[in-house]
């Protein structure tokens, strides 16, 4: 599944691992399953019930499922809530720097569990080893701080032909630039499994490229030998047209860059988005036994100073300062 071997990094199948037989061994350790959504109606409400009914209610693996809802246009809220998820919106105040990085940071605030599994909510086969695969190497051994599912993309019942992004734009990046972490299979996928204690030292791009910087961060970190991989299979998912693919290129192109050399930088002077735990509503949607609340949610811009001045804004770039090659150059382009 991955070119060669990298020495440190464990990695596994998800069948090594029982639903039971971890619900047994977390003995007081809390795990929260967060699913960042966006116009997700279709597929979300069947995701959520599997996980309530198979692990919560059947086993008592997972304590608290959390959706967050990113400006959905659809009954994403309604469907979630209805099959048993606590469901929070991103606030008003974010929205300007809204996408997936934004989402995963209320997920953080929002959650309680000592550990964090993030799962896509597009996947059209969805089923509850996704969960148990990510969730065994951290409840097994305290030595691993983070786990990233791995799996068979087709395209159109094609298979391995998916991952496009993946395969066009990030791994090529991440051989290049970050080849400690280029022997993961799906550098992009949403399916994570974490610590607390791990993301909260972090910050989490706005955009789509919240997932492989993530890896990287939690690379330099914790190193290889505290990260583990887990084959879930196939995952099968919505796939998008290639007018739609090209905006979330440039965010993975953007967080791998700004992650070249010793420094973490707020991609192109954009924001690294934290969020403090509060209670958030959701309008028109209701569930049985979730907390509700209405204060508002602080939000904090985060990045290098030289980005951010005390006024909170971006500094405009000086264009000025632009290489220009020489007119002799340009002439003979």
């Amino acid at each position: 599944m991955t070119p060669g071997r990298l020495p440190g990094l464990r990695r596994l199948h998800h069948s090594t691992f029982s639903a039971e037989a971890l619900a047994a061994a977390k003995n007081a350790t809390t795990v929260s399953v967060c699913l960042p959504a966006r116009d997700e109606e279709r597929t979300v409400g069947r995701i959520v019930k599997t996980i309530r009914e198979e692990l919560v209610e059947r086993v008592g693996l997972v304590d608290e499922i959390v959706v967050v809802d990113d400006r959905s246009t659809d009954g994403t809220a309604a469907a979630a809530a209805n099959a048993g998820a606590a469901v929070v919106r991103v606030p008003r105040m974010a929205r300007s720097e809204s996408g997936k990085g934004v989402a995963m940071a209320v997920a953080v605030g929002q959650s309680t569990g000592d550990v964090i599994v993030f799962c896509d909510a597009d996947v059209e086969n969805f089923a509850s080893h996704f969960v148990v695969g990510l969730l065994g190497p951290l409840l097994c051994d305290s030595a691993v701080g983070f786990v990233k599912g791995a799996y068979r993309r087709p395209l159109a019942g094609v298979p391995g032909e998916g991952g496009r992004v993946t395969e066009l734009a990030a791994k090529p990046l991440l051989e290049l630039l970050h080849p400690q972490v280029a022997h993961f299979a799906q550098p992009l996928a949403g399916e994570v499994a974490l610590r607390r204690s791990l993301i909260e030292t972090l910050s989490l791009p706005a955009d789509y490229g919240v997932d492989v910087a993530l890896l990287i961060d939690v690379a330099r970190r914790i190193g290889l030998e505290a990260m583990a991989e887990v084959d879930l299979g196939e995952r099968v998912h919505r796939n998008r047209p290639l007018s739609e693919l090209a905006p979330q290129a440039r965010s993975v192109v953007r967080a791998i860059l700004a992650r070249v050399g010793d420094g973490v930088e707020a991609p192109l002077g954009r924001p690294l988005w934290r969020f403090e735990p509060s209670s958030l509503d959701v309008p028109g949607a209701t569930t049985s036994g979730a907390a509700w609340g209405t204060g508002p949610s602080v939000v904090r811009p985060e990045g290098p100073v030289a980005l951010w001045p005390a006024n909170g804004r971006p500094r405009e770039r000086d264009e000025t300062k632009r290489a220009v090659a020489p007119a002799t150059t340009r002439a003979r382009r």
